[in-house]
């Protein structure tokens, strides 16, 4: 068993399987030795837990909700990364996060809704999971998802 599998089993986290893209697009690409994630969505086995916009308020998906999805968006950033490397073992940064949350207006926490992304990959991966980041609000993001996360690594 290899080492992140060893912290994964600790922590109780699974990585999905890959998520099929949903255009025309491959999940991730490696260049040089860094691999460059599309934009992952929080799906499980294949839909979307929630959709709409991330706010407070009747009718919107809460910040804490949010966290969550953006969790998962994460794992499924790392099945991307997996898919073309071969073992997250060979993983020796998180180098950048960017995270896109599905806005109401009035709603400015977007960096605690990407925390969710952000804190995974530290639980994950210590030292090597700190990362640089952005955290966007924006109007709509694909298929109505509250967030949608992306990811560059460096392996070896």
């Amino acid at each position: 068993m290899s080492l992140i599998d060893v912290r994964l089993s600790e922590l109780g986290i699974v990585i999905p399987e890959l998520v099929a893209p949903v255009a025309a697009y491959v999940p991730a690409i490696v260049h040089g030795d860094l691999v460059f994630t599309a934009g992952q969505l929080p799906m499980v086995s294949g839909a979307l837990p929630a959709t709409g916009k991330v706010g407070d308020g009747h009718g919107l998906i809460p910040a804490a909700d949010a966290k969550e999805y953006a969790r998962l968006s994460a794992l499924n950033a790392l099945a991307a990364v997996k898919s073309v490397i071969g073992s997250l073992d060979r993983i020796t940064s998180i180098v950048k996060v960017t995270g896109f949350v599905a806005s109401h207006p009035d709603f400015t926490g977007q960096p605690g809704v990407i925390n969710g992304a952000s804190e995974v990959l530290a639980a994950i991966f210590g030292d090597i999971g700190a990362h640089a980041r952005s955290a966007v609000g924006v109007a709509v993001l694909p298929l109505d998802a509250p967030v949608e996360v992306e990811i560059i690594v460096a392996f070896k």
